[in-house]
């Protein structure tokens, strides 16, 4: 009943010359739309920080990775006025760390102790499903984290899969993905990606 719905449809706007195939909003179109949207090809990023840490900051999960991976190093030191409490850390690149983290730091950071390095990349999954009202759909899909780098490797745990939900609008030239409309549950396009949870 449903494919001779859609089949009169296109019937319908093949004779009036008039459809694009934007105009049907089908899982691979939602799917293109979403892996070419700018938000989701916003890469995921480390910042490293070198120089004097906290140990907090020194102890963390993803510092305790590098120091396992053997790229930095770090050294007790005294702590500045605006990091408490101590003990703080001298952290600096080793020489295989210099190797590996540099060719991937911003160009301008080649003397900076706080910089970006692209560990990831988001990859969709799956359009899960498409909820239409009118004009309007709601379309929830998974995607995961995929690195992009040997840091990436070592930070980025790739087998995790996350659920967002992002907004479309249908409009004269075909089905558009709405970058930062709210939702239901008060999420945009790049809300959603940032606090998207784990899929069970």
């Amino acid at each position: 009943m449903r494919t001779a719905k859609i089949i009169a449809m296109m019937a319908l706007c093949l004779a009036g010359a008039a459809c694009s195939p934007r105009d049907f909003l089908t899982r691979r179109l939602a799917s293109d739309l979403i892996a070419g949207s700018p938000n989701f090809k916003g890469p995921q990023q480390f910042f490293f920080h070198l120089g004097v840490i906290s140990n907090k900051e020194y102890l963390s999960p993803e510092y305790l990775v590098l120091q396992r991976r053997g790229w930095i190093t770090g050294a007790t030191a005294a702590c500045p006025p605006q990091i408490t409490p101590s003990p703080c850390w001298e952290v600096a690149l080793t020489p295989v760390g210099v190797e590996t983290v540099q060719p991937l730091a911003p160009k301008d950071a080649a003397n900076g102790q706080y910089f970006p390095v692209t560990t990831a990349q988001r990859q969709l999954v799956a359009v899960t499903g498409i909820s239409r009202a009118g004009n309007s759909a709601d379309v929830d899909f998974t995607w995961k984290w995929m690195p992009v780098n040997e840091i990436g490797a070592a930070l980025v745990e790739g087998s995790l899969v996350y659920k967002s939900t992002v907004a479309f609008r249908h409009y004269d030239d075909g089905w558009r993905l709405i970058e930062g409309a709210p939702l239901k549950t008060n999420q945009g396009m790049d809300d959603a990606l940032k606090t998207a949870e784990p899929a069970p």
